[in-house]
């Protein structure tokens, strides 16, 4: 029998990611979507998911939802108005519910670092989910992904590219692209005991600002971190400024799960 696992955020970029992954490797998917009449709900149920309308703040929704799946793909988010204790909430509610359902396997999208003591908020956050998920003892992976490299947004000036990002030049940064993300999810809802320990950290490239902009043929300006208005995004900046290194991807193992993934090079020339 086909197994199927239960995918949050179907639609948004990191669920929709592994969503395909999970489809592409032959898997049902049942997509689990706010809107189920969404052009991208559509899309979804087109390549052969099942839509489920669910609601992160609703335990017996997301219960019902999980109901009969081999696993469980989540991921959250603090930039919303409810802000981090809204994040942790609903990863609260994603695990009580997954361990309610009696799911096989949780794998949890958090972030490169969170295990550190970053201080940066919204890597505090989910660090509170992934604790939370492991005082339940349910069988449960940790995928920690690094920048993402659709946060890179070179400009075009006077015929020069030109990228910008508050980092100091010469400090590294390791990043992932989105779709490699789903892809290492897919592999650890597959087959968990790919991933040692049940967390690792991923990436798919490390380069410095420099670096950066020339796989885009442009120039790199380095800003300070005070041009940043948001306190979460400056704390940060700062930490990956500060931090050498700040990211601690394992570069070779994120290959082994996603064998295609890509550097930045590779990911630019697919803009």
């Amino acid at each position: 029998m086909t197994s199927t696992y239960a995918v949050i955020g179907a639609t948004g970029q990191q669920g929709g990611a592994t969503a395909r992954a999970l489809l592409a490797s032959g898997a049902g998917v049942r997509a689990l979507v706010r809107r189920t009449d969404s052009d991208a709900a559509a899309a979804l149920e087109r390549s052969g998911a099942e839509l489920v309308r669910a609601d992160l703040t609703d335990v017996a929704s997301l219960r019902a939802a999980f109901e009969g799946v081999d696993g469980v793909f989540a991921m959250t988010t603090s930039f919303t108005d409810r802000g981090t204790e809204g994040e942790v909430e609903d990863g609260v509610r994603i695990a009580d519910a997954a361990a309610a359902a009696g799911v096989g396997h949780l794998v949890y999208s958090s972030v490169g670092g969170a295990e550190r003591q970053t201080g940066v908020p919204h890597f505090e956050s989910k660090r509170r989910i992934e604790e939370y998920i492991a005082s339940l003892g349910i069988p449960a992976t940790v995928v920690r992904p690094v920048f993402f490299m659709e946060n890179l947004a070179p400009a075009e000036e006077n015929g020069t590219t030109v990228l910008r990002l508050p980092l100091p030049a010469g400090v590294p940064l390791q990043m992932v692209a989105v779709d490699d993300i789903g892809a290492v999810a897919a592999s650890a809802l597959l087959d968990p005991a790919r991933i040692p320990g049940g967390a690792v950290e991923i990436a798919g490239d490390e380069r410095t600002g420099g670096q950066i902009a020339e796989a885009f043929g442009g120039r790199y300006e380095a800003l300070p971190v005070d041009v940043l208005d948001d306190p979460d995004l400056k704390s940060m900046f700062t930490w990956l400024a500060e931090q050498k290194p700040a990211y601690r991807a394992d570069l070779a193992l994120t290959r082994e799960l996603a064998p295609s993934v890509l550097d930045l090079p590779a990911w630019a020339a697919r803009r």
